[in-house]
């Protein structure tokens, strides 16, 4: 028999891979994506309004509801990643703007909405910065009730990229991602660790970029902006890293991701560690937790390996598909 969509509401700040991310849980048979909320991070709040709405107007589904979140974090101020995406967060490919604005409720209030609405639990895929989800965990936790689980791009086990050891979306907001840890429903890590590897090969980005469907050819010029190999500029005519979306591909398919539950915190302290996802990989106490005793910490679903070309194949054939 086959499995139900998954009932999925995501939290972006699209960016050039949110909306890769954005374009597959579109148009997965195995996802329902019930609505999109939106957070300063790759860009301000208000441009990722505006091509979250693009995006899902490209990919078919222009009715999905989309709600304004948080213009900057809990307590950091804002640094957007234009560097990394375009100035317009979406690698000045120049897009026509929406046909449509968002709904009229916020993104919290949306959140809340959609969670407590679901004929089943739903699962959460914040792809972004985590200030939209520690507002709704704090204001509403009534919705845990609701979440079956949340799969959320961000931290690192090894090597950070905002710092050396520090990832983008938890490093621009660390006080919420500290929040999100203590939600007390299931919880997996997609993290650079695995974020790196999921590449769609040069011939295929060639081939969605050559599609007559509006959906595939973006994912083709997205792709073909991000570029696989660190260092290399954007617009390299090479294969394109899928960053974001393989977190919507473990929801659609995680038995490609292999994870190990462990204890993670987050360091909020100030200096070069601060945004650290601090992932505890011992096989036993140590000489602190000896002598001061063990301090609790969440467990999560922590992703340390994943099948790249498994996740790259069903990315490029359901984007691809007409």
């Amino acid at each position: 028999m086959a499995r139900r969509p998954v009932p999925v509401i995501m939290d972006c700040d699209t960016g050039v891979d949110d909306a890769l991310a954005l374009l597959l849980a579109v148009r997965h048979p195995g996802i329902e994506l019930r609505a999109v909320t939106c957070v300063a991070g790759n860009t301000d709040v208000d441009g990722v309004v505006r091509n979250t709405l693009t995006v899902l107007e490209r990919a078919g589904a222009p009715e999905i509801p989309v709600g304004r979140g948080a213009e900057r974090p809990l307590l950091e101020p804002v640094r957007p990643a234009t560097h990394a995406h375009g100035a317009d967060g979406m690698g000045d490919l120049g897009l026509p703007a929406p046909s449509r604005g968002p709904a009229d409720a916020d993104a919290v209030t949306l959140l809340r909405r959609e969670i407590l609405a679901s004929h089943r639990p739903v699962t959460l895929v914040p792809t972004a910065p985590l200030t939209n989800i520690a507002l709704l965990l704090r204001t509403h936790p009534e919705v845990t009730r609701n979440i079956e689980r949340i799969v959320f791009m961000g931290g690192a086990v090894e090597v950070g990229n905002a710092t050396p050891v520090a990832e983008f979306n938890v490093w621009h907001d660390p006080e919420a991602a500290a929040v999100l840890l203590t939600a007390g429903v299931p919880i997996t890590m997609y993290g650079l660790d695995v974020f790196r590897q999921v590449v769609v090969d040069a011939g295929e980005v060639r081939r969605l970029r050559a599609s007559g469907d509006p959906g595939a050819r973006l994912a083709g010029e997205l792709l073909a902006y991000r570029p696989a190999a660190q260092g290399r500029p954007p617009g390299a005519d090479e294969a394109g890293g899928l960053g974001d979306a393989g977190a919507v591909c473990a929801v659609a398919d995680p038995e490609g991701l292999t994870t190990r539950r462990l204890p993670v915190e987050v360091c909020l302290a100030p200096g070069p560690a601060r945004g650290q996802t601090i992932v505890d990989r011992r096989l036993g106490p140590g000489e602190a937790e000896i002598h001061h005793g063990e301090r609790e910490r969440p467990l999560v679903d922590v992703a340390l390996e994943v099948d790249a070309e498994r996740y790259a194949r069903l990315y490029v054939e359901t984007v691809g598909r007409l």
